[in-house]
């Protein structure tokens, strides 16, 4: 054998090993894209079968079939395009079934909703049969979405840090929108899909922790999804014991394995791609860290400190900031009331008048993306701009207030000391009163205590109450864990609200409509539409027992008129016309002792570290 033959033969090897090299599959990414393919001809199958039906060629049971068989494939693939591509998944792949808008040059354009949630409701909805032509216009769209959404994806590269990420976000994404039903609003097929769900991360927790480190980890999906495999009802499911026993375990697990084996996940992979309020670090759903509050304000964290505290504090409770000397921030956001002031709307610095609207908790008030019942601000220094600003409140401006504080020679000497040089300003000013409101944080409440293996349960009936929240009083799919509020989930970067028909005197005889547009008239030029008429903002229900009176006009004074109001199907179930309701009008068929629980369970979102001065 010459030297020219040896060469070849060198190559010829080299070749094979570099091509046997470059095949040898990736288990990450394996896992990863093979049900990613399989969805494609499901979507396919989807639309054909839409159009069956549309043509009278199969039955309405074999579409709610494949409507089911679709979501469920969906759920196999769910947390890693919804890691991905967040905005485009709720828009188009597995959003809300909700009237939204587009934006175009400023102006608001109505568009409907699509997607499986969509599909979901409209195939299980009474008139099915008389929606062939919108059921295979959702089908059509959603392959034709989807398809765009995988030629995407054929670009992304799924690393394993990614998909560490991917999977806990899917944890939370499980518990506070599957299992309570937000997911699935016409079929109530939570239990199963969720089931799905959890083992498609088993699948990837196999390929991301082989092996004995990951043994336990394999241990805590198994029981998980042996849990929700249960014969048990959507209404009797225990969510609390799958949270406590199964979400939270592991949650906490997979942190451990993400921190020993891709310990930059937490810093790198996940906060520069898109950042995002919630903390890959936390331990639990409902720590007190589960959320970066400094996510929601333009203070940063590096510039927050006990000094800057204390001033915002002392400016918070000082009557002196508004223009008459007699309203301080405390007026209406009492310590001793939950931090709200008890009143059906809250007082103004004109004798005999009150603002608007009743004054909304600032506990755990950080936590938001819009701000007012009407999400007129958008930022917690806008906010306060506007309590300053308002005629009926501080009925000020900046200016007035600088020029009072200069002249103070206490807070003078205090702002010099908080920023190390001289000088009041605006920006200081605003960045001040920002840190304390937003360490007005509530998060240890006997209910929390007990969740994360802190405390006993005080009282049996907060189970059977949470049980309810979660499950089938619909509450958690508007006010969603762990802050009990319309902010979100898993992402918790956009405030919800909602269109409930709240009546202007739930006592009344006859009964009648609260006139207040809410949030179609907040002055938002791409926001005035019909469709957020009589909308307002879904605030938390922690330390709720505090803040009575409730909703935006104070007019329910206690909780169990609350919840009688939701049980009979608000505004639309009292009979009343309301413009694109979104709770749904149809009685919850709550018992005595259930609307009980569920006050119960309230009660025990009261966190005793929020009574008295702060």
């Amino acid at each position: 054998m010459n030297a020219a033959d040896k060469t070849l033969i060198l190559i010829a090897i080299a070749a094979v090993v570099m091509f046997a090299f470059r095949q040898a599959p990736d288990p990450i990414d394996t896992v990863a894209r093979k049900d990613i393919a399989a969805l494609q001809t499901t979507a396919s199958t989807l639309e054909q079968t839409a159009q069956a039906f549309q043509t009278g060629k199969i039955k309405l049971d074999s579409l709610q079939s494949t409507v089911a068989h679709t979501r469920r494939q969906y759920k196999k693939v769910e947390f890693l395009l919804a890691y991905y591509y967040p905005e485009y998944v709720e828009e188009y792949i597995n959003g809300a079934p909700l009237l939204h808008l587009e934006r175009y040059d400023t102006r608001p354009v109505v568009r409907n909703p699509e997607g499986l949630q969509t599909l979901d409701e409209l195939v299980y909805a009474p008139d099915a049969r008389e929606q062939t032509l919108a059921i295979t216009t959702l089908a059509q769209r959603f392959h034709t979405r989807y398809n765009t959404l995988v030629a995407g994806f054929d670009d992304q590269p799924v690393t394993a840090a990614d998909a560490a990420l991917a999977l806990r976000l899917q944890l939370v994404r499980i518990f506070t929108l599957g299992v309570t039903g937000f997911d699935t609003p016409g079929s109530v097929h939570a239990l199963p899909e969720a089931a799905t769900s959890l083992t498609a991360l088993q699948q990837m927790a196999a390929a991301l922790f082989p092996g004995e480190q990951g043994a336990a980890l394999q241990q805590a999906f198994t029981r998980a999804i042996h849990n929700l495999q249960q014969p048990v009802s959507f209404d009797d499911f225990d969510r609390l014991t799958f949270l406590k026993d199964h979400i939270n375990p592991l949650y906490k697990e997979s942190l451990r394995l993400q921190q020993a084996l891709y310990p930059n996940a937490t810093t790198k992979s996940y906060s520069s791609k898109y950042p995002q309020p919630w903390n890959p670090s936390s331990a639990d759903l409902f720590a007190p860290d589960f959320l970066d509050p400094y996510f929601y304000t333009e203070l940063k964290r590096a510039e927050d400190n006990d000094a800057l505290r204390a001033l915002g504090k002392k400016l918070f409770y000082d009557p002196g900031i508004s223009h008459t000397g007699t309203m301080s921030c405390a007026s209406c956001h009492d310590p001793a009331k939950g931090f709200a002031d008890a009143r059906p709307r809250s007082q103004s610095n004109i004798q005999g008048m009150t603002v608007q609207r009743n004054a909304p908790t600032l506990l755990n008030a950080v936590y938001a993306d819009r701000y007012f019942y009407d999400l007129r601000a958008f930022t917690l220094e806008q906010q306060a701009e506007h309590v300053i600003f308002n005629p009926r409140e501080f009925n000020t401006a900046h200016e007035e207030i600088l020029r009072k504080l200069e002249q103070d020679k206490v807070y003078r000497a205090q702002f010099q000391k908080t920023f190390s040089s001289p000088g009041v300003t605006r920006e200081r000013f605003a960045r001040a009163l920002a840190s304390y409101v937003l360490s007005l944080k509530s998060f240890n409440s006997p209910f929390d205590r007990y969740v994360r293996g802190e405390a006993a349960l005080p009282d049996t009936a907060i189970r059977k109450g949470f049980n309810l929240f979660m499950g089938k009083a619909n509450c958690g799919t508007c006010h969603f864990a762990p802050v009990f509020s319309g902010l979100s989930p898993p992402e918790y970067r956009k405030n919800e609200s909602e269109i409930l028909g709240v009546l202007q005197d739930p006592a009344a005889r006859r009964k009648a409509l609260d006139p207040d547009n809410g949030r179609r008239d907040n002055q938002v030029f791409s926001e005035e539409s019909w469709i957020f008429g009589k909308s307002f903002k879904t605030t938390t229900v922690r330390n709720v027992a505090l803040t009575a009176p409730y909703f935006h006009n104070g007019a329910y004074k206690t909780l169990e008129e609350v919840i009688d109001f939701y049980n009979n199907g608000g505004g639309a179930g009292h009979g009343l016309e309301v413009k694109n309701q979104t709770l749904a009008p149809d009685s919850l068929h709550l018992s005595v002792s259930e609307k009980a629980a569920l006050v119960v369970f309230l009660r025990s979102l009261t966190d005793p570290g929020v009574y008295g001065p702060q």
